[in-house]
């Protein structure tokens, strides 16, 4: 494989957050200024003053030649941090970035025009912050001048111009000067519909004729489907997952509808002189409750329930369903008799490694073989490329892996 036009190894970005203290007096200003002025004569070590934020810690991911890929996220994930350091405005605090190729980035709308410039002047201009040559510009000139539909206005001062003016400009410069490496901000929620159909455009030819990378940073779900292979998730600065487009999609759109909810339905009057549970909660190993895992990962489902009424040939199962509702895995422990009590099950995965999704566990209690308690609880993400161990394509038609969890019983005193 050719290497990556891309490599981002291990990426953060630290920043400060100050909080200014108030100076009632022109004596305190005074005497803070003679304080920091001390420190810097005598060479005396000072720390940052304010909070200390990662808005990106350990990113790390590669993207190789002709890859058009989708930068999604909450606000605040670190979506424009990450281009900013692509694009060498910032530089980052650690790990590294090894680019191969030129690269056009828009990331604001009329970043690098001057406003009392005109159009045709901010072309050159802007080409030439971009590190192209005039003959380079002056080559492409009619085409970018077309494509932005600012004919009319082109001798006109920018200041003058629209904001969906400034964007179509911006956009058509960026993205006709032949950068090996196109990245986008966005920006193109500025413009109408129709530009924005006419941007998707360009950008999928650029990637599907020219070989030509493009990063794309989008919240419209809908053009990052229709434009990217892949996509990288953002999260607390952090990637939590990245992939093909769809399944990274569906993801982002599980966490949208907020955090995991421990479903638990209150007992009905029968169960509650027979048996319920209590309690269900996913988890790490090492006890950590999370509904996030990578592919390969072991993880712990405890299931707490209590026991009225002494119960023979008793079984506690778990299971999982895949996005489309189908079973895909089913453990349970052997029919025990049980006396009354509060108890915990634990169901350890260690062994099959399901393919990356969103899943739903059941619980389920029955005795003699009927079942007498029942129902969907909490969700299962498992993300990432990454498989550790025999890779089990569970939900895609091989049928429902039965009894592959190892189990542990205890009565809780």
């Amino acid at each position: 494989m050719s290497s990556p036009v891309i490599s981002v190894s291990g990426l953060g970005k630290r920043y400060y957050l100050s909080h200014e203290k108030r100076q009632d007096t022109l004596r305190d200003s005074l005497t803070q200024q003679f304080r920091q002025l001390g420190r810097r004569l005598t060479g005396a070590a000072t720390e940052p003053e304010g909070e200390e934020f990662w808005a990106l810690r350990d990113v790390s991911f590669d993207v190789q030649q002709g890859d058009v890929i989708g930068i999604i996220g909450r606000n605040g994930a670190g979506k424009s941090t990450l281009l900013k350091i692509l694009s060498r405005i910032t530089e980052p605090t650690t790990g590294r970035v090894r680019l191969r190729g030129r690269i056009a980035s828009l990331l604001e709308v009329g970043t690098g025009f001057h406003p009392e410039l005109s159009g045709r002047e901010n072309i050159f201009l802007n080409g030439a912050i971009l590190g192209m040559s005039r003959a380079e510009i002056a080559r492409k000139f009619d085409e970018i001048v077309a494509f932005a539909e600012v004919e009319r206005f082109l001798d006109t001062p920018v200041k003058h111009y629209s904001s969906g003016m400034y964007v179509r400009l911006a956009f058509a410069v960026a993205a006709h000067l032949e950068p090996e490496i196109l990245i986008v901000d966005e920006v193109l929620a500025v413009g109408d519909a129709a530009f924005q159909k006419k941007c998707l455009g360009k950008m999928q030819a650029v990637s599907r004729s020219d070989g030509r990378t493009v990063l794309f940073v989008s919240h419209n779900l809908q053009s990052i489907r229709q434009l990217c292979h892949s996509a990288v998730l953002l999260a607390g600065g952090q990637v939590q997952t990245s992939g093909p487009c769809a399944r990274v999609l569906e993801f982002y759109q599980h966490g949208l509808a907020g955090p995991v909810v421990h479903v638990v339905p209150p007992p009905s009057a029968d169960l509650l002189h027979c048996g319920y549970v209590t309690s269900v909660s996913v988890e790490t190993l090492e006890g950590k409750p999370t509904s996030v895992f990578d592919v390969g990962q072991p993880w712990r489902i405890r299931v707490g329930f209590r026991i009225a009424k002494a119960q023979d040939q008793f079984v506690i199962a778990v299971g999982l369903l895949s996005p489309d509702g189908s079973p895909v895995q089913t453990s349970w422990f052997p029919p025990r008799n049980l006396a009354p009590g509060d108890y915990e099950a634990a169901f350890i995965q260690d062994k099959v490694i399901l393919e990356a999704g969103s899943y739903t566990t059941v619980v389920g209690l029955s005795s003699h073989g009927h079942a007498f308690q029942q129902f969907q609880s909490e969700r299962l993400d498992i993300s990432g490329e990454t498989v550790v161990g025999t890779y089990v394509c569970a939900s895609s038609g091989v049928g429902v892996v039965l009894n592959s969890m190892r189990q542990e019983l205890r009565k809780i005193p």
